[in-house]
């Protein structure tokens, strides 16, 4: 099925703000407008459920000195939940030590001004973060529901450094996600600053009709200990899901579709030192079925990075990436992906199509391809140019077996080298000679 593209929809989760009518007027006034965000110029073409007012304001107090504030926290959420708006306070620093399990909300915003800051605890948060099944992914927090907002301007801290530092040492360790949205079905995510996260930025998780817009992702190392696996988004058995308007400088994938994220727009974001816009990788797990279908991704600039357009499909047999992340055998379907409008600059590869991901002997690939079918695929009107790194070759298309790779269009990709050339690998990608200069092939 594909998407009705609605120019300029409006998306119905946003909603007048309305004055607390329990509150004294000093709190009227440190609590902030709930902002807009219509999906636009393009939508999932599901609808978004609204969001009704505001009648109650709870302000989150601090215990100040660097003490953990997370029962308090938890004080105003409970006290403002079903119907009301939690305050943390513009310059105060809220420091977080517990970890906080935000699944029950209903009809609630959190205005966040200030700031909210994770221990550097690592023994705790690995012990105690929120496991969340896939690749071992854990959370701080995880925030689900139904009916919740996010906004105020502020900036959630995720202490990332130790945990660089950490990694460095020993790649086995449970680094937290900074945002988890968990079960969260209805809200908009937006106009905050997400900084030093441990692991990926992002992780939405069995989650429905969300909105994510106006975010900046930042927060690099301060020492020769990368700051890795920084994701900016990663969706996950989720529908209905729109990412827009946002910046992002990281070091992974800038957006990432996992398994069984169908029913999503990515558009107008910029990307800065990532691995691309990214559907994968898929099919990891043995036995396991992962779709990833109906994504339409619009309007993107991609800088520094390894990747453009990426589709990256475990292929037949098990595989090691690296020590930590291995895989392979798993089977399913990419279907309906678009790519429409990307401006690249010093990216590796402008689009990589693989289904050998995480496996180096190509020949062996081959003899046990992937399981996990690609089709329908539209990668079209890209700009710019390449990295040094694979010049003159500034696009990848190699699938395992044609048998499954069809219908995957390529048209007006003019993006060229260094050199000023436009060479492509491309393998057991039907039709993919008439499309691009393929001068190279495996």
């Amino acid at each position: 099925m594909r998407f009705s593209y609605l120019a300029a929809a409006l998306l119905e989760a946003s909603v007048a703000f309305a004055a607390p009518s329990q509150e004294s007027h000093a709190l009227e006034e440190r609590s902030s407008s709930r902002p807009k965000h219509p999906a636009h110029p393009f939508h999932p073409g599901h609808h978004f459920p609204d969001s009704p007012k505001r009648t109650k304001t709870c302000t989150v107090k601090t215990h100040g000195k660097g003490k953990d504030d997370s029962n308090y926290i938890l004080e105003a959420i409970k006290k403002c939940n079903n119907g009301g708006r939690v305050v943390f306070s513009k310059k105060t620093t809220y420091v977080v030590a517990t970890a906080l399990d935000l699944t029950f909300l209903k009809h609630v915003d959190l205005d966040i001004q200030g700031t909210i800051k994770f221990s550097n605890d690592t023994d705790y948060w690995q012990k105690n973060a929120f496991k969340q099944i896939y690749q071992n992914a854990t959370t701080f927090f995880q925030l689900g529901g139904t009916d919740v907002n996010v906004y105020g301007g502020g900036t959630l801290d995720g202490n990332g450094q130790v945990w660089y530092d950490l990694y460095a040492k020993d790649i086995y360790i449970l680094r937290p996600i900074l945002f988890g949205t968990i079960g969260l079905h209805g809200g908009v995510i937006s106009d905050i600053k997400l900084r030093y996260s441990p692991q990926w930025y992002n992780f939405v998780a069995n989650s429905t009709n969300v909105v994510f817009s106006n975010i900046d992702i930042e927060g690099d190392s301060i020492n020769a200990n990368p700051a890795k696996n920084t994701d900016g988004w990663d969706t996950y058995r989720s529908s209905n899901i729109v990412i827009q308007n946002s910046h992002i400088n990281n070091g992974d994938d800038c957006v990432s579709f996992k398994p069984n994220s169908t029913d999503i727009v990515v558009q107008n974001l910029i990307c800065n030192g990532s691995h691309g816009i990214s559907v994968g990788s898929l099919g990891q797990y043995k036995g396991q079925v992962d779709i990833v279908k109906n994504v339409y991704v619009y309007n993107i600039s991609m800088s520094n990075a390894s990747d453009g357009a990426r589709i990256k499909v475990w292929p037949g047999i098990s595989s090691a990436f690296s020590g930590d992340l291995q895989g392979g055998g798993g089977l399913g379907q990419v279907s309906n992906i678009t790519y429409d409008t990307m401006q690249v600059s010093n990216v590796d590869y402008a689009v990589e199509i693989t289904q050998c991901y995480g496996q180096k002997n190509l020949t062996l690939c081959n003899q046990y391809p992937s399981s996990l079918v690609i089709k329908d695929v539209v990668i079209k009107h890209f700009r710019g140019t390449t990295s040094k790194k694979y010049d003159p070759i500034v696009g990848y298309l190699v699938c395992s077996s044609p048998s499954v790779c069809s219908n995957i269009l390529i048209e007006d990709v003019v993006v060229t080298s260094p050199k000023g050339m436009n060479s492509w690998t491309c393998g057991n990608v039907p039709g993919a000679s008439g499309m691009v200069n393929c001068t190279t092939s495996t």
